[in-house]
């Protein structure tokens, strides 16, 4: 049985759900507690300790289906230089291609860009974007901004 609840509640120990506030923290204090809070929180750069952060990420990733248009839009903004690891890796679907990836200008794009601005570029059949950001981008308490071929 599913029931809706409308109104903010508490979870204790991972069992018990309390509606009554009573002698509990305020939502505020019950979300600057949590694991995320504190990851959000130490990579805002901006310092106030209000609701709004400005945060800074520890590396970016995207692959050949949507990094052509970050790379180029970056580019028209005045882009002299990736400001942090930025990881061009390949997308599942690009390598499903008969006869070989379909997007073959594109990774000679990614790999141009990762000489001229400082990337990391994973040549097709390599990696795909989940398997290298497990593997080699994720690090415990860091934040990665990714794409895929539904963002840009």
């Amino acid at each position: 049985m599913v029931e809706l609840i409308k109104q903010g509640v508490y979870l204790l120990d991972g069992t018990e759900v309390r509606m009554d506030a009573t002698g509990m923290p305020s939502a505020d204090e019950a979300r600057e507690n949590t694991i995320t809070y504190g990851i959000l929180r130490s990579h805002d750069v901006d310092g106030s300790k209000g609701k709004k952060m400005r945060i800074r990420f520890d590396a970016m990733m995207s692959h050949d289906i949507t990094y052509v248009g970050i790379i180029q839009t970056a580019r028209a903004s005045g882009l002299e230089k990736f400001p942090l690891p930025y990881a061009m890796t390949n997308c599942h679907n690009s390598l499903c291609a008969v006869g070989g990836t379909i997007n073959e200008d594109d990774h000679v794009f990614g790999l141009s860009a990762a000489k001229k601005y400082g990337g990391i570029y994973v040549p097709a059949n390599q990696a795909v974007i989940h398997q290298f950001a497990r593997e080699e981008m994720v690090k415990c308490g860091n934040m990665i901004l990714g794409s895929d071929s539904h963002t840009r």
